[in-house]
């Protein structure tokens, strides 16, 4: 039975592979020492092959690996430290076959064994995110790359995007229009036309001016003559198109790239014109894994974030005066009743101990991310009011429910945790921790902020809300517009609890009141 006829694999032998690939045999041994590539399985050769018994077959497979090496080498990688990139990976389809495992090639044999057993519709082993050895990334709904390769970065934008640490200088189109991006290319306005193509139904014109920080007049015209000219992708489950690299010497590499719809974004793949796309198509078919992968695996990114903070008043006293039951049911219609205002400016649920709520709002391109934290703020305040009425008809007891808010702003790193189970956003950093310290400040549902996030907001942004402090003047409680004061100044010294904010006693605040 001929290796190429095998439902599971398809298999090349190593005559082929030396052909193919332009290494010697001494090359490949060592590839195969080196644990770089699998042993191969040994064949009988055919009448018609004379001088020798058996035939070596690998599986096709290997040539991804192979041209990954030649890459990785060009970038000036030891070959110690590329066989530690491979150690311990699962090389799709390798044989656990010894010595002459003609019975590899049985149709008797349909699955072989490795520490991933499960299969995609009976054709072969699963493939992961690190079995792609084409050039990939995804693309978030800003146009910003999440996940990238080391194949992509060296072959389309000859740069290491994955040590960029601002998001938004990660946004696709800026990386096309810088001078590393030209040289590489010379057929660059074509790469970006063809990424429009993809992206225009995700993208209104009117956004294109503001589509990154720094964006030209230049840039803004040749995107929109593009707009105009390109023909939207359908939005359906995969995407291909034929695309070329005309590299910098004026080489030519042949590139069907396949393109992947998310709610999260967009995931692009190349897989070179003589490569076999049957294992790639395969994996792009399991849509839910493939962006499970790829949100797992997402890069942490430093970004402008503005943090909402609010924690229940007095959780244990409430949880003290209620059954098991009504607790749990009074937290979960609280979350309920609270999440569309979340949704509604934007936030992104992080995860906050006790009964509390942390939410992020990301700095975004044609967005106020200050703004939404505070309107949210507000929103949830007055929503707090209808929600603690309720509560007061059906119990009939006299406790108000408040949700003391703390709200900061900064520039920190972003990214995800990740369990067996579940993905989890957080964020590090100062702007957090002052966030929840407010919350911790904050009385009887005041939302408290910092100086900082009122100096981002603009004039005609101040002149929509009402912010300040309060003060005791002669037993009479008075209110001080558009003012902050340290927080020490605002403590109560006789109360046994103040000492906690020590550490935070200069930090400036204010109280926001109301939007005009």
């Amino acid at each position: 039975m001929d290796p190429s006829d095998s439902a599971d694999i398809h298999w090349i032998s190593s005559k082929e592979i030396l052909a193919k690939t332009s290494i010697s045999r001494a090359t490949l041994n060592n590839y195969i020492k080196m644990g770089i590539l699998p042993r191969p399985v040994f064949k009988r050769a055919g009448t018609g092959q004379k001088g020798t018994k058996y035939i070596g077959y690998y599986p096709e497979s290997v040539l991804e690996r192979i041209e990954a090496v030649k890459r990785l080498k060009r970038r000036g990688n030891l070959m110690e430290e590329i066989a530690r990139r491979f150690k311990g990976m699962d090389f799709v389809g390798e044989s656990r076959h010894n010595g002459h495992a003609e019975e590899a090639f049985s149709p008797k044999v349909r699955s072989l064994k490795s520490d991933r057993s499960s299969k995609i519709d009976g054709k072969g082993l699963e493939l992961t995110i690190k079995d792609i050895y084409s050039p990939a990334y995804l693309v978030n709904n800003n146009f910003e790359i999440e996940w990238i390769n080391r194949e992509a970065e060296d072959q389309v934008f000859d740069k290491s995007v994955s040590s960029i640490a601002q998001l938004e200088s990660r946004n696709i189109f800026k990386l096309f229009f810088s001078w590393e991006f030209h040289d590489h290319l010379r057929n660059w306005e074509e790469i970006i036309a063809f990424h429009m193509k993809v992206i225009k139904s995700k993208l209104p014109m009117n956004h294109i001016t503001s589509l990154y920080h720094g964006i030209s007049e230049r840039e803004i015209s040749l995107l929109e003559k593009m707009y105009d000219n390109e023909i939207a992708f359908p939005e359906k489950s995969i995407n291909n198109f034929h695309i070329n690299f005309v590299t910098r010497d004026g080489s030519i590499e042949y590139y069907q790239v396949y393109t992947v719809f998310f709610r999260e974004g967009i995931f692009f793949v190349y897989v070179p014109a003589n490569r076999e796309i049957h294992f790639i198509m395969d994996f792009l078919s399991s849509r839910e894994k493939v962006i499970n992968e790829l949100l797992r695996q997402r890069m942490p990114s430093l970004v402008s974030l503005c943090v909402i903070v609010a924690d229940l008043q007095d959780s244990v006293k409430i949880s003290a005066e209620l059954l098991p039951g009504e607790y749990f049911e009074l937290i979960n219609n609280l979350w309920k009743t609270l999440a569309s205002s979340f949704e509604k400016y934007y936030g992104i649920y992080g995860k906050h101990a006790g009964d509390g709520m942390l939410y992020y709002f990301i700095k975004k391109p044609g967005s106020n991310y200050i703004m939404d934290a505070i309107y949210c703020a507000l929103e949830l305040r007055d929503k707090m009011k209808t929600f603690s009425n309720e509560w007061k008809v059906r119990k009939g007891w006299l406790n108000d429910i408040y949700l003391n808010i703390g709200i900061n702003e900064g520039e920190e790193y972003f990214g995800t945790i990740h369990s067996a189970s579940n993905i989890e956003f957080t964020a590090l950093g100062d702007s957090i921790n002052y966030a929840g310290r407010l919350s911790d400040f904050s009385r009887f549902g005041t939302i408290w902020t910092t100086k900082n996030v009122i100096n981002k907001l603009d004039q005609e942004e101040l002149k929509k809300i009402s912010f300040g402090i309060r003060r005791k003047e002669h037993e009479r409680e008075i209110f001080i517009q558009n003012s902050f004061a340290r927080l020490i100044d605002l403590l109560d010294t006789t109360d046994k609890q103040h000492s906690r904010f020590l550490d935070i006693a200069a930090l400036p605040i204010t109280e926001i009141i109301d939007r005009i």
